[in-house]
Formats: C-alpha cells, structure tokens, sequence
C-alpha cells in the first residue's frame, strides 16, 4: 500500500513539474512572438508620428554624483541617470505581460531621440560591464529609455565677488537634428521634481550644491527652432578655505608691519628689514592666492583686499623713511646751530694769534663730542659709553634726537584704526551682499 502511495506521488510531481516547464516555454515563445510582431515591417529610421503630430519627449535626471568643478576651466562634472520617455503608436501590443523589460540590444532596433548635450565639453557613456541602459516598452505604446552619462560642461563664471561668490551651472541638451515643429521636450516631473540631486551624492570641497532651477526655451539657429531643455546648478563657494589660506596670513602680515611704529627710530636695520620683509611677503601671498583662479581681466574682491593691505604695508615702510628723512633734517640744524655755538664761544674767549688756534682745537674737540656723545652737550656732564655702545643704532648721535618721533605716534593710532575700520567695511559689503548668479543673467550673456 506504501509502494502504491509513493508512485502516486512520484506521477504526480512528475505531471506538476512538466506543467511548469512548459508553462515557461509557453510564455517566453509569446514574448518572442510579441517582439517579432513589434519589429515586423517597424522602420526605426521614422519618429512616431512622421508626417504628421509633434513627437513629445518627456525627460528627468538623477545626479548620482556632482563634482569636481574647475575655476580655471569654468567647466563642471556630474554623474547621473538620464531618463526619456515618449509614445510610439507603433509598439503598441497585447499579450499576457504590461511592460517588456528589454535589455540594449533591442535600443538599436527601434527609434530613439537623437539628443545631445549643447554645452557638454565631454560626455562619456558607461559600457562596463555591458552598456548601462535601461530600455522598456509598455502595451500602450510608451517607451522608457534609461542611460548612466558623465557629463563635463561649461560653466561661464563671473569671479568679481570671489571667494564670496555663487555660480548657476547650465546644463543644456535637446534634439540634434529635429526641430520644435517635429520633437520637443518636456519635464516629465514638473519644474520642481524633474531633476533630483540627493545630498549624500555630492562630493563637492570647494562648492555647496544648494539648488536647481529648471526651464525650457526655443534655441534659434540657422537651420530652425529647437526645442532645449535647461537646468541651472546653484553653486555657493565655501570660504573657510580661503581665511585659513590668505584672509588670515594678509591681516597678520598687516599687523606685524605696523609693530614697526612701536620700534625705536634710531634702529634703522630693524624697521627697515621689517618692512621690506612685510612687502615681499604680501607680494608672495598674493601671487599664491592668483594661482587657483582663471586669468581674468578685472578685479576680484580677493584681489581688491590684498591691493589694501599691500597698500597699508608699503605705506609702513614709506612712514618710516618719512620718519628718517626728518629726523635727519632736525640732525643737520642741530649740527648747524652747535657749530655756531662753538665758534662764538671761541670768539668771545680767546686772543687775536689764540684765537685762531683754539679755534682750530675747538672745531676738532666738537666733532669729536659730535661723533662719539650719547648725552648732553655739554661734555663732562654724563660719563662716555663704551664705543660698542656708541656704534649700536639704538643710541642716537645726538641726545636731542631722542624720543618718539610725532609721526610714529599719529602712525600708531591711525593705521591700526584705517585698516579696522576698512575690515569691518568689506565684510559688511560681501556677506551681506547677494552673490549667486541669476540664471536669467547668464541667458542672456550666452
């Protein structure tokens, strides 16, 4: 009785599974037969509607990364899915299946927008492992066509406000050889949904990726009216790079010419090596900071801050030959007028064939007091310095020359004050300031 189930059993499974198989055979040979009956007599060299209706070609995008993007080539890469989709009356079919998910190879068989990409510097199809498409037809006749692309595009960039500065990246692709009167494209999702750009995509340094804004217009040319699709890419600059690299060592290099003021005047080597010192480092910041950016012909706000403190610096060092050219002036009336004093006391104190000689000794004995004195004038008051003493510039030749001088001190509260008051103006003006780029703007320049 056993033997009698178990062979029951064995039949049945044997029926159930020869039912499956050919269940299988069944259904793949009526999707064969579906795909033969599509592309029977079917010319993929003719739109849908040929002769007749306008072909609509509704598109979206999925940016899958963004990044990088170039200021010395004003271009942009981006990775993502491009997607199409439009009706063809002509694949239309019935059978037990709604959507025939196909793979590339049946892309080449029928009919496909012919688009392109009008401002892409390079655009590359991705073909490992087998080419990345994704094609389905649906029994209405609706086609849906899938590629991943890397796109390079140009991004014309106003730089006037950088490192503060926004960009609106256009992305603009339509029909190579149809025009509006034959193919036009549409947003499948709308001006809001069309393009979606997930936050975890983006791999942006220098940049945040902080909108899009789509449209359509109508490309004129001379061979007619084509439909275009466009997307701008709103790029904020980040400036956290920018104050640890040149903001910060400009306003330190600034700072430290102006300790200068603070130094003695008689130190001449000093405030000199300090200021020629301050100079060559400004030109050397602003060299480096030019070197990331496009040779452009006008002024970036980066380039109007360093040409201040470039101005505050140099003018530190011509402060201090201001200070020593005066200084010298007073040393040579002091000269004069001491000179003076001795020969009167000469005069006044020896006799006729005396006076000549003691005048001589005189003359010699003040220049010596001149040259070797670091105190009063009369001499006896103050014992001498050591001559090492008396050679360091420290110590000024002559005691009525020392002190502050009265431009080191109107310096010393006039440039600090400038140039705070000069910062708090610039920042004000640039981050309160709106530095995005209009779309509408770079319309109407392209």
């Amino acid at each position: 009785m056993a033997a009698a189930s178990l062979i029951v059993v064995a039949l049945i499974c044997s029926v159930g599974l020869g039912n499956a198989q050919g269940g299988e055979k069944v259904y793949s040979d009526n999707i064969t037969r579906i795909l033969d009956r599509l592309l029977d007599g079917y010319d993929n060299r003719l739109r849908p509607g040929s002769g007749g209706g306008i072909t609509e070609v509704k598109t979206d995008i999925f940016v899958t990364s963004f990044g990088p993007v170039s200021d010395v080539e004003m271009e942009y890469t981006m990775d993502m899915f491009f997607r199409q989709m439009w009706v063809d009356e002509r694949l239309k079919f019935e059978g037990p299946i709604e959507i025939l998910r196909l793979n590339n190879r049946m892309v080449d068989k029928i009919w496909t927008p012919d688009t392109f990409f009008r401002n892409s510097k390079k655009s590359i199809s991705h073909n490992m492992t087998t080419p990345n498409k994704l094609f389905r037809i649906m029994q209405n006749g609706t086609v849906l066509y899938t590629m991943r692309l890397t796109i390079s595009a140009e991004c014309p960039m106003r730089l006037m406000d950088f490192p503060m500065d926004g960009h609106a990246c256009p992305l603009r692709f339509g029909s190579y050889a149809y025009t509006n009167s034959e193919i036009i494209f549409t947003w499948r999702k709308g001006l809001t949904g069309s393009v979606e750009c997930p936050k975890e995509s983006m791999s942006l340094l220098q940049y945040d990726l902080v909108g899009q804004i789509l449209s359509s217009e109508i490309m004129k040319s001379n061979t007619g009216h084509y439909s275009v699709q466009v997307v701008h890419f709103l790029l904020q600059r980040k400036l956290g790079y920018y104050l640890i690299q040149t903001y910060i060592p400009l306003i330190m290099v600034v700072v430290l010419s102006q300790v200068s003021f603070w130094i003695n005047k008689e130190s001449v080597p000093a405030r000199t090596v300090a200021g020629v010192t301050t100079v060559l480092t400004m030109t050397t910041l602003s060299i480096s900071a030019r070197q990331s950016l496009p040779k452009v012909a006008y002024a970036t706000a980066m380039d109007w801050f360093i040409a201040v403190c470039f101005a505050f610096v140099a003018s530190a060092l011509v402060e201090f030959a201001a200070v020593n050219y005066f200084a010298t002036l007073q040393a040579n009336r002091l000269k004069k007028e001491r000179a003076r004093q001795d020969r009167l006391e000469v005069l006044a104190t020896g006799s006729d064939d005396d006076d000549t000689i003691s005048m001589d000794s005189s003359l010699q004995e003040g220049l010596k007091r001149r040259n070797h004195s670091v105190s009063c004038s009369e001499p006896g008051d103050i014992p001498s310095v050591p001559i090492f003493l008396q050679q360091g510039s420290a110590f000024p030749q002559i005691p009525q020359l020392a002190g502050t001088s009265p431009i080191d001190l109107y310096a010393r509260i006039l440039f600090p004050l400038t140039f705070a008051l000069f910062n708090l103006g610039y920042w004000y003006i640039y981050l309160t300031k709106e530095t995005m780029e209009s779309a509408t703007d770079m319309d109407l320049e392209n």
